[in-house]
């Protein structure tokens, strides 16, 4: 499948071909965040609505990330020939200290809930760790008084100390289910940390999917059960060799460092 987009304008705005040269087009854009009912009991989205609409936007790849669960073989390699995406195994799992993105682990593992152990269980396979969504809801004043704890207040250079960056390889900057605010502190603690960021759309349903994305600088082979198209992933995501995209839903991809305010 050709990942170049058409060259066309779009409502008097630059797409993306037109605003980057051919050595820089996307390799594969890939929704690294993604729920259906096959493993998320808070989705709608089914497998063949996220065919479907990653067909219509341009939507070249997706990790599959169900809540505390894996897809197993037969199902991964069921939607890869159904879809003709690259198709990446992921899982969202709950810990002590949120939400981690994990691509590589391809089952629970006991204990996992404890983030130095899931550390652990990553390391072993030689996987991938992301913080999802790190600061959602950290700037309603209500969700830490309904703990008890004081409003957040911590400077992007103080949030980069949380101990969940010291575990995780990269975070969730671009989060379909967060407010512009919750992203943008996000990808200023990235830039603290010296990482690249992440961007996913977090989908339960069809809408936002795409949202949000990872635009990888080389063409995924799709894994399937075999492990090349996963490595190769796991590969250019230790090497930083992505960004984190937006648009793509509405057909204006850019990188997601652009549409926010304080960086221009």
């Amino acid at each position: 499948m050709s990942l170049h987009l058409a060259r066309v304008k779009m409502g008097g705005r630059l797409t993306f071909t037109e605003r980057f040269s051919d050595s820089r087009m996307p390799g594969t854009i890939v929704d690294m965040h993604v729920h259906t009912v096959r493993g998320a009991a808070d989705s709608s989205l089914t497998p063949e609505q996220l065919i479907e609409e990653a067909r219509r936007i341009g939507l070249t790849g997706v990790n599959i990330s169900e809540h505390d669960r894996a897809w197993d073989d037969h199902q991964i390699e069921e939607f890869r020939e159904q879809s003709g995406l690259f198709v990446s195994r992921g899982m969202e799992v709950s810990t002590d200290v949120g939400h981690i993105i994990v691509v590589g682990l391809t089952r629970y593992v006991p204990g996992i809930r404890k983030i130095s152990e899931l550390r652990k269980a990553v390391d072993e396979v030689g996987g991938f760790m992301i913080a999802a969504h790190p600061f959602r809801h950290f700037f309603d004043p209500v969700h830490f008084r309904r703990d008890g704890r004081p409003p957040f207040d911590l400077t992007p250079k103080q949030a980069a100390e949380l101990p969940v960056f010291q575990l995780v390889d990269e975070l969730e900057v671009a989060n379909g289910g967060c407010t512009p605010r919750e992203n943008a502190f996000a990808l200023e603690v990235a830039r603290v940390l010296g990482r690249r960021g992440i961007g996913a759309s977090d989908c339960h349903s069809t809408q936002g999917v795409g949202c949000f994305v990872t635009v990888f600088e080389e063409e995924l082979e799709s894994p399937g059960t075999g492990p090349s198209g996963q490595e190769q992933m796991l590969a250019l995501l230790r090497a930083g060799r992505y960004y984190a995209g937006a648009g793509l839903n509405v057909r204006q991809l850019q990188p997601f460092a652009e549409t926010v305010a304080f960086l221009k």
